[in-house]
């Protein structure tokens, strides 16, 4: 197995609109957690080795360990450390691209950061959010965008040579100007790697709740459209290539294939080439075909389970050959340069034509995606309606 994601869910404060499985106030359980993680690691490490089919275009990543969150920066830099060593017994930790996120607030130190960048982390991913210190504090943000900038800069200088941040748009009060100031600012910081997310009200946050009572307001869904479209135009007159539907990357010469760019984050590329992936900790989710799985989900039920000696999976949910050949479109059809017929033969065993030739007929007549036998991708169109796309393939 080549990729790796691990669940860290703890966090200084839980934020307004996060619907993550993640957990405030709970700093007494981390080191416990850390001990368990590592377990599970070494558990999964014992399993039989197993391989599905890989193409070309998934076999050229490199292998990647993804700590998610949560807030992994919470941990101390020994704990990081050992859980680390643990993963290496299923990722080769010096060919691997190891990313951590990270809340602005957490990393402010430049020592932790050297640190991080010590361990062999070579890629962060820093959860911004909004430059607007208003929004942040309604969202519940830690951190201010002065504080943003000075974690950015002081993780440049700590060696970090690949930083994304991640921004939300259609945000309480935010307009055109707004966003549009926020996008300047971050050509002008010469950011290489950005992750840009429409806002998604969860039934159970705070921020959904307030929303739907009408104490706060949002952007409607033409507006929302409208600042993403601004964004696309925006950055790609600076220069960045929009290679999948949230993210935009600053080429720098080699690429993946034609068309995609090496500083794209490898481990989200794994997901989007519906590539196999361990997961560990708390609610972490996991593909292995022809299955997927999802862990326990309380971090004491976690610890316990994993204390009792064995993996604290929670449920597994088969999947068929149909199921792959709708999960590899789904995905793929996120990337700009979407899906190839050779891709897809080698992940699914079977013929792109054969099997979704009439419905991407019925697309390219309606404008949605392009289709020249080799490969599928959707239009500038069919990026604004996405959905209409992808129910065609489940």
């Amino acid at each position: 197995m080549r990729h790796l994601y691990l669940h860290i869910p703890f966090c200084q404060r839980r934020c307004a609109y996060c619907d993550f499985n993640t957990y405030a106030n709970m700093g007494d359980r981390i080191e416990a957690y850390v001990q368990a993680l590592c377990t599970e690691l070494g558990l999964l490490a014992r399993q039989r080795a197993f391989a599905s089919p890989l193409s070309a275009e998934a076999a050229a990543l490199r292998p990647s360990i993804f700590f998610g969150g949560g807030t992994p920066t919470m941990l101390s830099l020994g704990q990081l450390e050992r859980i680390l060593a643990a993963a290496a017994a299923l990722v080769p930790l010096a060919e691997a691209e190891i990313t951590s996120e990270a809340n602005p607030g957490t990393v402010l130190q430049p020592a932790y950061l050297r640190g991080l960048r010590a361990l062999g982390f070579n890629r962060l991913s820093l959860g911004v959010q909004s430059l607007h210190d208003p929004t942040l504090r309604l969202l519940g943000r830690i951190h201010t965008a002065a504080e943003a900038h000075q974690s950015y800069v002081a993780a440049r200088e700590a060696g970090f040579a690949h930083i994304n941040l991640d921004f939300i748009f259609g945000l309480p009060g935010q307009d055109l100007a707004q966003w549009t100031a926020t996008l300047a600012t971050l050509v002008h910081w010469e950011v290489e790697h950005l992750s840009l997310y429409a806002l998604t009200l969860e039934a159970p946050t705070p921020l959904a709740a307030q929303v739907h009572a009408g104490r706060i307001g949002v952007p409607d869904d033409d507006d929302a459209a409208t600042l993403y479209e601004e964004a696309m135009a925006r950055l790609a007159d600076a220069g960045y290539v929009q290679y999948e539907i949230s993210n935009w990357v600053r080429p720098a010469g080699r690429e993946v294939l034609p068309g995609l760019p090496w500083q794209a984050c490898h481990h989200n590329l794994a997901y989007w080439l519906n590539s196999d992936y361990m997961a560990a900790g708390a609610g972490a989710h996991g593909h292995r075909y022809p299955r997927r799985y999802a862990n326990v989900l309380g971090v004491d039920a976690y610890i316990k389970a994993v204390g009792a000696g064995h993996l604290p999976t929670a449920e597994e949910l088969p999947l068929t050959p149909f199921d792959l050949c709708a999960e590899t479109m789904l995905m793929g059809m996120r990337l700009n340069v979407g899906v190839s017929a050779a891709h897809f033969a080698a992940r699914c065993g079977l013929s792109l034509e054969t099997t979704y030739g009439t419905a991407l007929a019925d697309l390219v007549g309606q404008g949605l995606v392009e289709w020249a036998g080799e490969r599928v991708r959707l239009t500038p169109r069919g990026r604004m309606l996405g959905n209409r796309v992808f129910a065609r393939f489940v």
